[in-house]
């Protein structure tokens, strides 16, 4: 069992839990991550038409579902009723082997209850006040503010999360990351990023022509405390390549793989804190 979010290190991070053989971002997706053991369950949520943290990545219904419309169009038991397994396929269409099986949407309350003893990072991908009040609500009601870090790219989500909660972790969005990548490159960085919270880089090895991740600059943002968590890395040689540079954690579609590298580059911790 960790201590808190980052005691022991978190260095595998399940993309919208084991989507390379379920159904994204479904309960039996997270349950399969969590019996495999991995250190963090990336998701997302959206805000019902009642209210309710419902996980899904897209802001619409058609990708992955039976469905058609907003999420947060529709209600939580509207929602309930469409197949989230209708277009899961690992073969190229051939076959849906989750058609049909009962998977369907679920909320934040519900995965958390699943997986009791699971760290969440939960990306708020509907906008303002109230999917932010619902968020906090949730993990009161499930004691579980140390095992969760909230994300978003909505400034204005995070910025009221850190002041209404400011026990819950949050990363820094991209306006942010932004600021300290210039600060870094014309060498003007503080001592420290802030002196109120931990500073988390959720962010690709790239952007387009910049190249975000280089030996320099984790060793830079580690020296100032900062976690740097890489997305989303599915090939072997580039897991390898970027725990070797330092990078804390990598979220992946493949958390086996993950979990088999940094095994052999001996990166996890045990439950009595060593080095396994």
């Amino acid at each position: 069992m960790f201590k808190s979010f980052f005691d022991p290190l978190p260095r595998v991070v399940a993309h919208r839990g084991d989507s390379a053989h379920y159904p994204e971002n479904t309960l039996e997706a997270f349950l399969s991550a969590y019996r495999m053991g991995v250190d963090v369950i990336e998701t997302d949520v959206h805000l019902s038409k009642d209210g309710f943290l419902v996980i899904w990545h897209d802001e619409t219904l058609e990708r992955n579902t039976n469905g058609t419309g907003r999420i947060e169009d529709h209600t939580l038991e509207e929602l309930k009723r469409f197949d989230a397994g209708y277009t899961f396929t690992t073969d190229g269409g051939k076959s849906f082997p989750f058609r049909a099986k009962g998977v369907v949407l679920c909320t934040l309350d519900e995965a958390l209850r699943a997986c009791p003893a699971q760290r969440f990072n939960v990306d708020l991908k509907t906008r303002g006040e109230a999917i932010v009040d619902a968020f906090i609500k949730v993990l009161d009601e499930n004691q579980a503010k140390k095992r969760v870090v909230g994300a978003s790219f909505h400034y204005i989500n995070l910025r009221l999360l850190r002041r209404k909660e400011p026990r819950i972790l949050t990363s820094i969005t991209s306006v942010e990351v932004r600021f300290f990548l210039f600060l870094y490159w014309i060498r003007l960085l503080p001592k420290k990023l802030s002196k109120s919270r931990q500073i988390i880089f959720q962010v690709p090895p790239r952007q387009g022509y910049i190249v975000v991740i280089t030996p320099s600059f984790v060793k830079a943002m580690h020296k100032r405390g900062a976690i740097i968590q890489v997305w989303t890395i599915n090939e072997r040689s580039e897991m390898e390549r970027l725990f070797a540079m330092g990078v804390d954690s990598v979220m992946t579609d493949k958390p086996a793989l993950a979990l088999e590298v940094a095994q052999s580059m001996g990166l996890l911790t045990t439950p009595d804190g060593e080095q396994s």
